[in-house]
C-alpha cells in the first residue's frame, strides 16, 4: 500500500475509534456510524487532510455538527496516523496536517519503488480489452483516428499500471456493405483510365483521390487486364490489390504513432467462422428478430424498453428516445454492419475479456445503448460494455482552422499530421482534453520549444533534474542514502508541497483508470513540472547543508523518477538533456 493510501485509511480507522469511545462515554447517542470520506483540500493551508465525519454524523447521532466534531476530537488519538495535529473548522470539519514521518515514508518509498512506484493491484488481473481506433479501412486515416490513438493507447496503458490485464486491440471492418461500396468505386475510377466519361461514378461511391490513386496504381502494373472480365470478378481483382495496402498503410502509421496492438481482428473471419449467421439464428430462436419487406429486423425497441422499465425509467422518457428497430440481414441476404458488431462483441466476452471499452467517435452516441441491449439479448452482461465517447478535433494554425494539407491539397490526415508534429507531442497534447469536451488542436503549440507546449515543459523539468545531478557529480557529489533526520529537514512550504503532490500518483492512476480518462495524468505530470520549478526556484540544492543537500536530492531523484515513469508509460520520450 502506498504511503497515502496508507494515511488516509490509519486516519480514517482513527476517527472510526474516536467515535466508538464518545459512543461507549455516553458523549455520542447510541446510533451506527455513518459513512464519511477524508479528502485532500485544495487550499493545502486548511489542512493536508479534511473529513466530513460531524457533517455525515448529523442525521444518525441527532447533533449539531459542530458539537459532534467537539466529541470526535476530545477522544481522538493522532498516534499511527502520520498526521502531527488537527483543529476544526466552519460548521464541524475537522482538518489534519501531515507530520514529517509522512513526508520521509514518502520520498524513501518513491526512491525504492522506482519504475515501479505507482503500480497497484486494483484491478486484481482482470482481463479488460480497449478496442480503439478502429477506423474504415476503405481510406486514408484522419485526425479523429489521431485523437482516439492517443486516449485509446493511453487509458490501456493506465488501466495496466492499475492493475488490469490490458488487451489493445483494432476492428478492422473488411467486410460488408462498404466494401462492396470500395469495390465499386476502384472499379468505376480503373474503367474510366481506358473509357473515360462514358463510365459513370457512382452517386454512393468514395470520392477521395486515394481511390484513383490506387485505381490507377494497377492500371500502371497489371494495365487493361481486368476492363473484359465480368464486373464481380474486376471488383474482387481490384479489392483484393488495395485493400491490403491500406491495412499495411494503417499499421503502419499506428507504429509510428507508437501505437501497438496485441491484435488486428478482421470482421471478414467473423463471417467466414460463422459467428455472424450464430447471432442471427440466436436472436431468432429468442423470439426478437422478425421479417419485414424481404428483411431481417432485430426488435431493438422491444429490448430497450423492457430493459429501461426494469431499470425504473418512465415510459415517458422511454418515447423521447424514439426507439426503433434494426436490420440484421439486408434484402440481399447480406448481414448488416450491425450484425456483425454484435457477433464481435461476443466473441470478445467469450474470449475471456470481463470489461469491454470501445473508444467510439461521438456520432456514434445512438449506438451505445443498443449495443448494451443487445449484449443482454444474447446473455452476456451490457453493463460490462463501456464505451468512451470521443468529441470532434479541429486542427488550428496561427489563430485560423486549417482543413486541407499545404504538402498535399487534401484534406490532413493522421499521416500528414505526424509528418509536422513530432509524436511525442500528438500522444501527450491529445491527452490534455477529456475525451466528451471538443478540442482545438494547436499546430504551433505542438511544434514550440518552449514552456508553452505541455510535453516541452515536463520533460524539460526531467532534463533539468538530469543536468543538477550531472553537475554535482562533476563535483564529486552524488546521491546517497538519508537518515529520517536528514529527510525531516524538507520541511520549506516548496518541499512539502512537492512531497504531496508526489505521493498522490497511485491514487490518480486508480482514478484515471475508474474514470476511464488517462487526461487526469497528463495534468498530473504537468502539475508536478511546475511544482518542481517552483521548489528549484526557491530551494537551492548545491551549497547548503550536507544533510539538506541530499535530502534535496533525493526530492529531486523522486521527481524525475515519477515524470519518467509517467511519460514512458505514455511511450514519450524521456530526454535527459534538451
Amino acid at each position: 500500500m502506498d504511503t497515502y493510501t496508507l494515511a488516509v485509511n490509519n486516519l480514517k480507522q482513527a476517527i472510526t475509534t474516536a467515535i466508538n469511545k464518545a459512543i461507549e462515554k455516553g458523549e455520542l447517542p447510541q446510533a451506527e456510524i455513518p459513512q464519511f470520506i477524508i479528502e485532500t483540500p485544495a487550499d493545502r493551508s486548511h489542512g493536508d487532510f479534511a473529513t466530513n465525519a460531524a457533517m455525515a454524523g448529523a442525521k444518525s447521532f441527532r447533533m449539531p455538527p459542530f458539537k459532534i466534531a467537539q466529541a470526535i476530537t476530545s477522544n481522538l488519538e493522532l498516534e499511527n496516523t502520520m498526521c502531527e495535529r488537527f483543529e476544526t473548522a466552519g460548521p464541524g470539519f475537522i482538518n489534519f496536517f501531515l507530520g514529517s514521518e509522512f513526508y520521509s515514508n514518502a520520498v524513501r518509498e518513491i526512491l525504492a519503488s522506482s519504475e515501479k512506484y505507482g503500480r497497484s493491484d486494483f484491478g486484481k488481473g482482470e482481463k479488460v480489452m480497449v478496442e480503439f481506433v478502429s477506423a474504415n479501412p476503405t481510406g486514408p486515416m484522419h485526425m479523429g483516428n489521431a485523437r482516439g490513438g492517443a486516449l485509446g493507447d493511453c487509458l490501456a496503458a493506465v488501466l495496466d499500471k492499475a492493475g488490469y490485464d490490458v488487451w489493445r486491440e483494432f476492428y478492422v471492418n473488411d467486410a460488408g456493405n462498404q466494401i462492396e461500396k470500395f469495390g465499386c468505386s476502384l472499379e468505376a475510377r480503373y474503367l474510366q483510365i481506358f473509357k473515360g466519361d462514358e463510365i459513370q461514378f457512382p452517386e454512393d461511391g468514395y470520392q477521395g483521390a486515394d481511390i484513383t490513386e490506387l485505381a490507377q496504381e494497377y492500371a500502371d502494373k497489371y494495365g487493361d487486364s481486368l476492363v473484359s472480365i465480368s464486373g464481380e470478378e474486376r471488383r474482387t481483382a481490384l479489392v483484393n490489390y488495395a485493400l491490403p495496402k491500406n491495412i499495411t498503410k494503417m499499421q503502419n502509421d499506428m507504429a509510428k504513432y507508437k501505437i501497438f496492438y496485441d491484435k488486428w481482428f478482421f470482421e471478414s473471419e467473423l463471417h467466414k467462422n460463422g459467428e455472424v449467421k450464430a447471432i442471427v439464428d440466436l436472436l431468432k430462436k429468442k423470439g426478437l428478430t422478425y421479417e419485414k419487406d424481404g428483411a431481417v429486423w432485430y426488435k431493438n425497441k422491444q429490448v430497450l424498453t423492457e430493459k429501461l422499465l426494469k431499470d425504473g425509467k418512465s415510459q415517458k422518457y422511454i418515447d423521447s428516445l424514439e426507439l426503433k428497430d434494426d436490420v440484421l440481414i439486408r434484402q440481399n441476404g447480406n448481414p448488416t454492419y450491425f450484425a456483425a458488431d454484435i457477433a464481435y462483441h461476443k466473441n470478445k466476452f467469450d474470449r475471456g475479456f470481463t470489461t469491454l471499452i470501445d473508444v467510439w467517435g461521438a456520432d456514434h452516441h445512438g449506438h451505445v445503448m443498443r449495443m448494451k441491449g443487445a449484449m443482454d439479448a444474447i446473455g452476456y452482461n451490457g453493463d460490462r460494455l463501456n464505451v468512451v465517447l470521443m468529441q470532434l478535433v479541429k486542427l488550428v494554425k496561427g489563430g485560423e482552422l486549417v482543413k486541407m494539407s499545404k504538402r498535399t491539397g487534401k484534406a490532413i490526415q493522421l499521416g500528414d499530421l505526424l509528418e509536422e508534429v513530432p509524436v511525442d507531442s500528438a500522444r501527450f497534447l491529445f491527452n490534455t482534453r477529456e475525451a466528451n469536451t471538443q478540442m482545438d488542436f494547436d499546430l504551433d503549440l505542438a511544434v514550440a520549444q518552449d514552456n508553452q507546449n505541455p510535453v516541452y515543459y515536463v520533460q524539460y523539468a526531467h532534463a533539468r533534474i538530469c543536468s543538477i545531478f550531472k553537475s554535482l557529480s562533476n563535483d564529486g557529489i552524488s546521491l546517497r542514502e538519508c537518515s529520517d533526520k536528514e529527510l525531516a529537514l524538507l520541511t520549506a512550504p516548496e518541499e512539502r508541497e512537492l512531497i504531496n503532490h508526489l505521493s498522490l500518483y497511485a491514487s490518480e492512476i486508480i482514478n484515471a483508470a475508474k474514470d476511464y480518462d488517462p487526461t487526469k495524468i497528463t495534468r498530473y505530470v504537468t502539475q508536478l513540472a511546475t511544482l518542481f520549478h517552483k521548489f528549484y526556484n526557491a530551494c537551492r540544492v548545491k551549497g547548503e547543508d550536507e544533510g539538506l543537500m541530499q535530502a534535496r536530492l533525493a526530492l529531486c531523484e523522486c521527481v524525475k523518477s515519477v515524470i519518467k515513469n509517467v511519460l514512458t508509460m505514455f511511450n514519450i520520450s524521456c530526454p535527459e538533456a534538451m
